[in-house]
Formats: C-alpha cells, sequence, structure tokens
C-alpha cells in the first residue's frame, strides 16, 4: 500500500501548494542563521523528527520548509557531505522536481480548513506516516499555520510527536508559536525566521518577478515603494497587491472620518489588513511630525498627504490613536463584532481630526 490511499481516501488532507520558482536551501534569502542551523544538521546528518518554523507570516517559513524537504529527499545530494551545501536540493533529479511539481508522494502538507486544523486531519496524518517512504528518502509532512490546531487535534498530535515514526520528518509553522500547548513546542527543534530587511525585500521580490524584469525609473520607484510596504514580509508583497489594498484602506480611512459609511469591513482578515495598514500611516505621521525627514517614511509616496496630516495634528493625538488601535488590534482574535469595532475606530480618528486630502 502506497502514502497516496491513505490520502485519496480522507480529501480534507491538502496537497502543498507554492507560489514562485522553487529553487534550493541556498536560494533562501535574507534568513542566513535559520540556514545555517538547516545545513549544520544536515552536514552531520543528524535532522531532528521535528521542527517548528517560527515567525511572521511572509518571511520565507513554507519556502525553506519546502526545500528543506528537497534536501532531505534529493537523490543527488552527498550522503557523506563535504561541506554543508553540498547537501542541498540539486533542483534536477526526479524528486526535487517532483516536490516542485506538487507531486511527490512522500511529501504533504496540511493546512487550515476553515481557520481549524481539526482532528480528523491529524488522523490522516497520523495513518499516512504510518506507511514507509513509497520512492524518497524521508516521508515528510509539513503543517501550515501549526496554532489553527484545536484542543483536540493538538493532543491527538502530541503523540506523533512522542513517537514519530522511523524515517519521517514533521515541520511545524507558525506566525503565532505561543499559541501551540508547550508540550508540542518542547518536542519540535525550534528555529526562528526574522523579518527582511528592505533591500532584502526588494532581492526576493526581483527573484518572484524575474520573468517581469524591472526596467524603468517608475518601475524601480514602485518595486522600493511595495518593498516597504511589505514591512519585511516579502511573501505579502508577492501573494498581494500591497498598493491596491493600501488604496482601499484610505478610502474606508476617509468615510470612517467622514462618517458614511457605517460597515466598511465585510471579515475579520479585512479588519486585519485595515489596522495594518494603519500602523504604518500613523508611525509616518508620527515620524514626519518629530524629525521631518522624509527618508524614514514607509509610505515615501504619500509624503505629501502624510506631511498634510502631520502639520494639523498634535503628536499626543497622533500617539493616542496608535495606542487605542493597538490595544483593539489585541482583541482581534476574539472574533469582535464588525460593527461596533468600525464606529469604535471611527470615533477615535474623528475626535484626533483626522482628514486625508485628496
Amino acid at each position: 500500500m502506497t502514502l497516496e490511499k491513505p490520502v485519496a481516501r480522507l480529501s480534507i488532507l491538502k496537497r502543498y501548494s507554492f507560489k514562485g520558482n522553487l529553487m534550493a536551501l541556498k536560494d533562501v534569502i535574507g534568513q542566513e542563521k535559520a540556514i545555517g542551523i538547516l545545513f549544520g544538521t544536515l552536514s552531520q546528518n543528524r535532522t531532528p523528527s521535528a521542527y517548528l518554523f517560527a515567525g511572521e507570516s511572509g518571511i520565507g517559513k513554507k519556502f525553506t520548509a519546502v526545500n528543506l524537504a528537497k534536501a532531505l529527499n534529493c537523490q543527488k545530494a552527498a550522503p557523506q557531505p563535504l561541506t554543508p551545501n553540498s547537501r542541498d536540493a540539486c533542483d534536477e533529479c526526479p524528486s526535487c522536481k517532483k516536490i516542485d511539481a506538487q507531486t511527490h508522494p512522500d511529501l504533504l502538507m496540511l493546512t487550515p480548513e476553515k481557520g481549524e486544523i481539526r482532528i480528523e486531519e491529524i488522523r490522516a496524518i497520523e495513518e499516512a506516516l504510518s506507511f514507509t517512504p513509497y520512492e524518497g528518502k524521508r516521508k515528510i509532512v509539513i503543517v501550515d499555520d501549526a496554532e489553527a490546531m484545536n484542543v483536540s487535534s493538538a493532543n491527538a498530535f502530541l503523540k506523533t510527536l512522542e513517537e514519530p515514526p522511523p524515517q519521517s520528518i514533521i515541520i511545524l509553522i507558525s506566525a503565532s508559536p505561543d499559541r501551540l500547548p508547550e508540550t508540542i513546542r518542547s518536542r519540535c527543534s525550534r528555529i526562528n525566521f526574522s523579518p527582511l530587511s528592505p533591500e532584502k525585500c526588494e532581492e526576493v521580490i526581483r527573484t518572484a518577478i524575474s520573468q517581469q524584469p524591472v526596467v524603468s525609473s517608475q518601475d524601480k520607484e514602485r518595486l522600493s515603494t511595495v518593498a516597504r510596504l511589505s514591512m519585511g514580509r516579502p511573501g505579502l508583497a508577492i501573494s498581494n497587491d500591497l498598493i491596491e489594498e493600501r488604496d482601499w484602506f484610505i478610502r474606508l480611512f476617509r468615510e470612517m472620518i467622514s462618517g458614511s459609511n457605517k460597515e466598511g469591513w465585510t471579515d475579520k482578515e479585512e479588519i486585519e489588513t485595515w489596522f495594518n495598514i494603519a500602523f504604518t500611516i500613523l508611525r509616518d505621521i508620527a515620524v514626519l511630525k518629530i524629525t521631518a525627514r522624509g527618508d524614514m517614511l514607509i509610505n515615501t509616496d504619500l509624503r505629501d498627504k502624510i506631511s498634510n496630516l502631520s502639520k494639523t495634528l498634535e503628536i499626543k493625538d497622533i500617539i493616542e490613536s496608535y495606542f487605542k488601535i493597538s490595544f483593539l488590534r489585541g482583541y482581534l482574535g476574539f472574533n469582535l463584532n464588525k460593527s461596533i469595532t468600525w464606529n469604535y475606530v471611527s470615533t477615535i480618528l474623528q475626535k484626533s481630526k483626522f482628514k486625508i486630502q485628496n
């Protein structure tokens, strides 16, 4: 019986998906410390049975996990490496190509369904791991957004971590590792990933859009803006139009302060996106108010609008608004009422006399 059979019976076990061109561990940009640790374990043939890749969304955790899977199952990688990099994926053998094409039978990815990883999905993983690798050296399971496991699924998964099947590697990916039970975290080898610098973000984005060369000065300026807006998370810039999202934010911002819209958000994801952008705008207003330095802005292309805001607002009102919105953001995980939240934030902005000119 192959790995495919238990997977086929449970449709909730999704095949992994990945945007962009997969390469190898050595090609991961901006995570030198994390990659160095992984190369160290590979070169010493001491790969742990379970990893926890921790860090913000969009900084390369999933990209690294998939490329680690390629390195572990690469058919050309040296079994006794002379250098750490000689255990990296070749990106050419059938195993590497199958992982790139999402058809390798020994690599599975588990992702939340409707924001939750249920016990049925964990049972599917356990059943899949009970079989030996079909054609690779290791059977690898990547659990994305691992913090989405509910209590039952986390307890069931703990047993798998306590008694890991031979020839298997489990990689948990989490932007909120503290939401995972300590019993799970303590059984994983944790590797922390950090946000990238604006320069590294640009490099990642350039690599992702290599089929569309950046040639004009306008293209270069837009790339620089997008890299700054990503706040060290280039994956967000690759998967979303950050400038379009900011335009959407400004439209809702105007509706808030004018009172022309009573329910501008449609779901929790939109609320989180709006709050994240609000912090960058408020931060820029404060920076320009205090320093008058446009080169320190995140939203450099909006300098005129931000300058106008900074001139009309008191610094105490800017800071107070920031802390009130920041406090409220901490409760988004509790499914706040959209209308009440919208009205509350609108009141904060109106009292501080915010106004964006066209």
